[in-house]
């Protein structure tokens, strides 16, 4: 097994990718919509979940004998070669940073260390348990999957068709009932019984138990309509659901959540790839996971419109019959309505925030009426440039005065990773829970 590690938003070698290069032909330049229509699981599904991620954008993008990562994350295998993409914050094998950044987004408990002894392998597998949860809860807010199923009977009351084979099985010598067999509407049917299977196969694991607990309520439902779960079932069950992908498009959370089960019931812990033409892993999009994390810290204070949900939906301008025009979702806007403040967020590194990223901030600013803007970007503890306060300009060169406007400001403030070299996970979490303080006291401030 060869394996390659490497971070995001980053410039690696074209000559270091030598040992993957199978994997690295099938990847490179390749968009997510083409991976994810591989087999590539990417979190989140719905690429419209975030500004920053699109179906167009690469995970490995070629210039100059080099590739470059972007914000993506994440896990990638075929056949014997593997490519680990860590956040920009990790240090050897350790990825504190992803790992808490997951679990606070997610709701997630700190039930194993992604970064323990434990093989590549494994700590995918417990990636794609940690999602469970998520995914569960977010198809069943649509309500119980219900579908037509065939039910099997044998009895005096014939409503459906004759099965011969089971009749003669059963009822040989003939004592008055007919097997037969009936298409009805069920809530009990392949795609509950693979959220059955796949519940119970969590239970068998005792490290990741508790992550039952934070769906109680979902489990019951699915165990109140799965009364004929039998454990010898579940090979039959998930031939069903390869041969039978749910489709429909109000059932789409369904859909992949269909997705998430298999692979986590087919799962091989021993081999990333199933086959030297099929690519598997799981994808994470740092910004979306950023954005939801900020949210966390300073949701209290200021709204969130959300692109992904359609709420909160802003607009730039109005007609004069009353049309509104020019749909925006500003990442936050304080409810301060006396100094109001724009913040956005960006899984950049700090000279990666500009142009395109300015324009669109000081268009909110002027919206809202807001003379204060933030980008808020995770930053190494250690880096000496954690803020830059920028003034906006007045003034042309044609006229020779540019002056800066002191009541108008963008800043850009860093929130502090801490360098978990010689850290604990408990010990990096308590030091970024400080630097989440100062960036919240800070934001507070400014008000």
């Amino acid at each position: 097994m060869t394996t390659l590690i490497i971070k995001d938003n980053t410039v690696t070698a074209q000559a270091d990718f030598h040992g993957i290069s199978l994997l690295t032909k099938r990847i490179a330049d390749k968009t997510l919509d083409q991976l994810g229509k591989e087999g590539l699981f990417i979190f989140p599904v719905d690429m419209q979940q975030s500004d920053d991620l699109s179906a167009e954008q690469l995970i490995l993008q070629s210039y100059n004998q080099k590739y470059r990562s972007s914000n993506v994350m994440g896990f990638l295998g075929m056949d014997k070669e593997q490519l680990f993409i860590q956040s920009r914050f990790s240090t050897n094998k350790q990825d504190y940073f992803f790992q808490y950044v997951l679990e606070k987004t997610l709701d997630i408990p700190n039930i194993t260390d992604l970064n323990s002894y434990s093989s590549p392998s494994e700590r995918i597998f417990d990636l794609y348990v940690f999602l469970f949860p998520f995914y569960l809860k977010r198809a069943m807010r649509k309500g119980q999957f219900k579908t037509y199923v065939w039910q099997n009977y044998n009895n005096q009351n014939i409503k459906g068709i004759i099965d011969v084979k089971r009749q003669v099985q059963l009822n040989t010598p003939f004592v008055g009932n007919i097997a037969f067999k009936q298409r009805e509407f069920s809530f009990d049917n392949y795609m509950t019984q693979l959220i059955r299977h796949t519940i119970e196969f969590i239970k068998l694991k005792s490290s990741c138990k508790i992550l039952l607990n934070k769906i109680t309520d979902e489990i019951d439902r699915n165990i109140e309509v799965t009364s004929t779960y039998q454990y010898f079932d579940r090979k039959k069950v998930i031939i069903d659901n390869k041969t039978n992908p749910i489709r429909h498009a109000y059932y789409q959370e369904y859909r992949d959540l269909q997705r998430l089960c298999l692979m986590i019931l087919q799962y091989d812990k021993h081999n990333i790839g199933l086959g030297s033409d099929h690519i598997n892993g799981i994808l994470f999009d740092g910004a979306w996971l950023w954005e939801e994390y900020i949210a966390q810290l300073i949701g209290d204070k200021f709204h969130h419109p959300k692109n992904r949900l359609g709420s909160g939906a802003q607009q730039l301008f109005s007609t004069e019959d009353g049309h509104k025009r020019g749909r925006i979702y500003p990442d936050f806007i304080s409810k301060n309505t006396e100094k109001r403040i724009i913040v956005d967020t960006k899984y950049k590194p700090l000279n990666n925030i500009g142009n395109k990223d300015y324009l669109q901030v000081l268009a909110y600013m002027f919206r809202f009426n807001a003379k204060i803007g933030f980008y808020i970007y995770p930053e190494r503890d250690d880096s000496e440039n954690s803020e830059l306060k920028m003034f906006l300009n007045q003034g042309t060169t044609f006229d020779n005065d540019i002056l800066k406007q002191q009541g108008i400001s963008l800043t850009k403030l860093g929130l502090q990773i801490p360098n978990s070299q010689n850290l604990s996970y408990s010990e990096f979490v308590q030091a970024i829970r400080i630097s989440e303080s100062k960036i919240v006291e800070r934001l507070i401030n400014s008000q």
